[in-house]
């Protein structure tokens, strides 16, 4: 009987020992959920944070940054000299803070004699000041033409950036790893990714300042037509013009026709010849 009471006690403390394992084991990882559950939440609201103060949402995006454009324009203006208007126009390009890509005068053949000299230049002049250079150049002539092309490269300048700056800061962590490289075999390593590195580097950054030219300097294309000279002949040139072609167009039929003629003229000839030469002969 004290055996079986020694053995019901002895069961109920190794219960009440287990029991209570479970209930501090139970707690201990209920605290550690919660923890982490916090430390998650925390971490997410700082990375939350910093995408809306870096501009990481779309809207922010599209609100806060600075377009980036390629200006182009395209004009047609008469003026009374095409080579002087060149020449001013260049002159203008220059004091506007630009420069001039090229230009060319060269003689536009019209119908008849009518004989006319054209322009053509291409002037680069920075984007701030484009508007007053062309305001400008308006007042040298007659605008006949003229058309203005922004292109927004704003995404494909900031990607082009983005992946700049990042492979500056592979090349900068690169330099370093080489400088605590030991062997020979990871030295060639490191210099083989550090090479293919900068040569993206250098494919970026001529990209990034070709876009940069372009957005800072407006392109403008100007063909400069000279008008058609007036002329008081009242007409007496032109209808003698008109006369003397005409000769010249009457003649050529002439000559034509002969030439279709002639062969045929010959045949009758010879023909109308045998039959008199017939006729004589027979009366005798």
């Amino acid at each position: 009987m004290k055996i079986k009471s020694i053995s019901i006690i002895l069961i109920l403390l190794m219960a009440t020992l287990v029991s209570g394992c479970m209930a501090v084991k139970e707690e201990s990882y209920a605290q550690s959920a919660d923890t982490f559950s916090v430390e998650y939440e925390e971490a997410y609201d700082d990375s939350s944070a910093r995408t809306v103060a870096g501009g990481g949402a779309d809207n922010g995006v599209a609100s806060s940054v600075d377009r980036k454009t390629i200006t182009t324009v395209d004009m047609t203006i008469q003026v009374n000299d095409a080579a002087a208007g060149v020449d001013e126009i260049s002159k203008m390009a220059v004091a506007a803070g630009g420069y001039v890509s090229g230009s060319s005068i060269y003689d536009s053949y019209y119908s008849g004699s009518d004989t006319r000299k054209e322009g053509y230049v291409t002037v680069r002049v920075p984007e701030s000041g484009c508007s007053s250079f062309l305001g400008k150049v308006e007042i040298l002539g007659e605008v006949t033409h003229k058309s203005v092309n922004a292109q927004d490269v704003t995404e494909e300048y900031i990607d082009v950036k983005a992946r700049l700056d990042n492979l500056q800061r592979q090349e900068t962590r690169l330099q370093e790893i080489l400088n605590m490289t030991k062997t020979v075999e990871e030295v060639l390593n490191v210099e083989k990714e550090l090479g293919r590195v900068r040569g993206e580097i250098e494919s970026f950054t001529g990209r990034l300042n070709y876009l940069e030219d372009r957005i800072e300097f407006s392109t403008i294309n100007i063909r400069l037509t000279e008008p058609r000279p007036i002329t008081h002949s009242w007409g007496i040139r032109d209808a003698v013009s008109e006369s003397v072609r005409g000769f010249i167009a009457m003649v050529n039929a002439l000559i034509i026709l002969v030439g279709y003629l002639l062969p045929l003229l010959i045949v009758v000839t010879v023909f109308v010849g045998i039959i008199l030469i017939v006729r004589k002969r027979v009366r005798k």
